[in-house]
C-alpha cells in the first residue's frame, strides 16, 4: 500500500508545484518587470491545463493554488515593514506573506468555483476568464477592498495603457485574459483559430490606437517643486534623527532657482511633530518658504490630534505661517494604520494611550478637494489611497492629483515601483496629471495620459522642480466607472452559462418524458 500512497502524495506534490509556479510566472507582467508577454502566455498555459470536466470545487483549488503563487511573488513586498525592526518583528514575514498570498488567491479560487458553476464544458473557459476579471474588481471593495497587482496592472507602461480611460483597470484585466484565452479556445475547438485572430487583432488595434494617444494638454503657468528627503524606515524616527530629515527638507525648500516654485510639497508624515505641537517648526517652514517669494506655499504630510483622535493629513502652509487647507486620510491600512473593530472592543471613545496603541489613526470624512486657487484645485490622495480608481471619481472634477506617500515600507525591489505604476494608470483613467512626492522615491511629475515628464529615483535625497501638467477633458472613465464592464462581465457570464442551461432543460424534459 506504500507505494501508491507515495505516488498519490508525490502527485499531489506536483500539482501544487505546477500550479503555484504557473502563477508566479503570471506575476511576472507587474512592476519592475513588466514582462506582459510572459504573463499572458503563462495564464494560457494555465487555461490550458485546467480539467474542464472536473467539479466546480476542483477548479477552485487548482486556481486557487495558481493564484497562491501570483500573490506570492506579486506582493513579497509585504515581508518588508516585518524587517524595519527584524529583531523584533522579523520572524512573522514568511506567515504575513502566506497569510496574504492565501487569501487573496481566494478570489481566484472563487472564480473557479463560479466559472465552474455557471458553465460546462469547453464553455467553462470563458466563464472562468470573466470570472476571474470580476473576482478581481469585486477584491477591490471586500474588506475595504486591496486592489494591488491586478492582471490589467501588467499592462502599464505600454500603448495599452491608455485603454484604461474608457474601460479602467478591469477592462484592462478583461484584454489580458481574453488575449490569453484567444489560443486556448483556439486549440479547444481544432479548425476555429477565430478566437486567436480576433484576440491578436483587439491587442493589435489597442496598441496602435494607444500608441497615437500623445496630443497633451499645455501645462499650467506655475512651478512645483518635489521634495524628498530619502529618510529610510528604520531611521525615520530614532532621537538621534528627529530633525536631520526636517532640515534635509527645509535645505531642498530653500535652495534657488529660478523661476521660483510656487508650490513646495513635503511626504506622508514628513515633519517630526503633531500638526498642533508645531512650537516654532510652521514658523521655520514659513520663513523658509518665504525665500521664493510672498506667495509660495509648501504642502506637507503631517500627524494631527484632535479630540484625543490621531489623524494622518496633509496641510497647506502660506509664508505667513498659516495653515489654510487640511486633507485627512480617510481610506486607512487595516491593521497598518488602525485595528478594525478596535473601537467596538474597547468602547467608544478609546482614550489617549489605547488609542495610539490599538486604534491608530482616525478615518477622515472622504475624498476632498482643495482649491489652490492659481494652481486650479487639486485632489489629495495620501499613500495607499492611489490604488483606489472609485476614490478619484468626485462630484466636481478637480484639476490635478496630488500625492503624498511614504514608501519606504515597501523596500527597494518592487513595492515602490508598483505603487507609481497605479498612480501612472489613475492619471489615464481620469485624463489628470499625478504629481507624486514620496519619501524614499519615487517622486515623479506625471501627465495626463500616465507618462513621466520628470522622476527623482529611489533611495536619492534631492528636490525636482516642473511645470504643473495640464488637464484632459473628462473621460469615458471617470465618468461611468466600472458599470460598462460589470455589465459586459455579466452578459459574457450569461453566455457562457446559457449551453449548460439548454441542457439541463433538455435533459429534464427527457428525464419527465421516460416511462415509470
Amino acid at each position: 500500500m506504500r507505494a501508491p500512497v507515495s505516488s498519490l502524495w508525490r502527485a499531489r506534490l506536483q500539482r501544487f508545484a505546477g500550479y503555484s509556479a504557473l502563477g508566479a510566472l503570471v506575476a511576472t507582467g507587474q512592476a519592475p518587470l513588466g514582462w506582459w508577454p510572459l504573463s499572458i502566455a503563462a495564464l494560457a498555459l494555465l487555461f490550458h491545463i485546467l480539467p474542464l470536466d472536473a467539479r466546480p470545487r476542483a477548479l477552485a483549488a487548482r486556481l486557487w493554488l495558481a493564484g497562491l503563487g501570483y500573490f506570492a511573488a506579486a506582493l513579497f513586498w509585504i515581508v518588508e515593514p516585518f524587517f524595519v525592526e527584524p529583531e523584533v518583528h522579523g520572524w512573522m514575514a514568511p506567515f504575513a506573506l502566506m497569510l496574504m498570498a492565501g487569501g487573496m488567491a481566494l478570489f481566484w479560487g472563487g472564480a473557479g468555483l463560479l466559472g465552474g458553476w455557471l458553465a460546462q464544458g469547453r464553455a467553462r473557459l470563458i466563464a472562468l476568464a470573466a470570472a476571474l476579471v470580476a473576482l478581481e474588481l469585486l477584491r477591490g471593495w471586500v474588506f475595504t477592498g486591496f486592489p494591488w497587482a491586478m492582471l490589467g496592472h501588467g499592462l502599464i507602461g505600454t500603448p495599452l495603457m491608455q485603454l484604461a480611460a474608457i474601460i479602467g483597470t478591469g477592462g484592462l484585466s478583461l484584454l489580458v485574459t481574453g488575449a490569453a484565452l484567444g489560443p486556448v479556445m483556439a486549440r479547444a475547438w481544432p479548425g476555429r483559430a477565430l478566437g486567436t485572430a480576433i484576440a491578436g487583432a483587439v491587442l493589435a488595434g489597442g496598441w496602435f490606437w494607444g500608441a497615437a494617444q500623445t496630443e497633451l494638454p499645455p501645462d499650467r503657468d506655475a512651478t512645483i517643486r518635489l521634495a524628498q528627503p530619502n529618510a529610510p524606515q528604520d531611521e525615520k524616527w530614532l532621537p538621534e534623527n528627529t530633525f536631520l530629515f526636517f532640515n534635509r527638507l527645509l535645505d531642498q525648500t530653500a535652495f534657488p532657482t529660478e523661476p521660483p516654485p510656487d508650490l513646495i510639497l513635503w511626504p506622508e508624515t514628513a515633519v517630526p511633530f503633531l500638526l498642533e505641537y508645531a512650537d516654532d517648526g510652521l514658523e521655520i517652514m514659513a520663513e523658509t518658504a518665504a525665500l521664493h517669494g510672498p506667495d509660495t506655499r509648501i504642502g506637507f504630510g503631517v500627524q494631527r490630534l484632535e479630540d484625543e483622535r490621531f489623524f494622518n493629513s496633509l496641510a497647506i502652509l502660506t509664508t505667513a505661517g498659516q495653515i489654510t487647507h487640511i486633507y485627512d486620510k480617510h481610506h486607512l491600512v487595516p491593521f497598518g494604520e488602525y485595528i478594525p473593530l478596535a473601537e467596538w472592543l474597547m468602547g467608544t471613545p478609546i482614550g489617549w494611550l489605547a488609542g495610539r496603541a490599538l486604534q491608530g489613526y482616525t478615518p477622515g470624512p472622504g475624498p476632498a478637494l482643495l482649491d489652490l486657487g492659481p494652481l486650479g484645485v487639486a485632489l489629495p490622495l495620501i499613500c495607499y489611497e492611489s490604488i483606489f480608481p472609485r476614490h478619484l471619481r468626485t462630484e466636481t472634477r478637480a484639476d490635478w492629483i496630488l500625492q503624498i506617500t511614504n514608501d519606504a515600507w515597501f523596500g527597494e525591489l518592487t513595492g515602490p515601483f508598483q505603487h507609481l505604476a497605479q498612480a501612472r494608470l489613475r492619471a489615464v483613467e481620469q485624463g489628470l496629471p499625478v504629481l507624486r512626492v514620496a519619501n524614499t522615491g519615487v517622486s515623479a511629475f506625471i501627465d495626463a495620459r500616465g507618462g513621466i515628464a520628470a522622476e527623482l529615483g529611489l533611495g536619492v535625497p534631492g528636490f525636482i522642480d516642473g511645470p504643473l501638467p495640464g488637464t484632459l477633458p473628462p473621460t469615458l472613465y471617470s465618468r461611468f466607472g466600472d458599470a460598462p464592464i460589470w455589465g459586459l462581465l455579466a452578459l459574457i457570464l450569461a453566455g457562457a452559462s446559457y449551453p449548460a442551461l439548454i441542457r439541463s432543460r433538455i435533459k429534464g424534459r427527457s428525464e419527465g418524458a421516460s416511462p415509470k
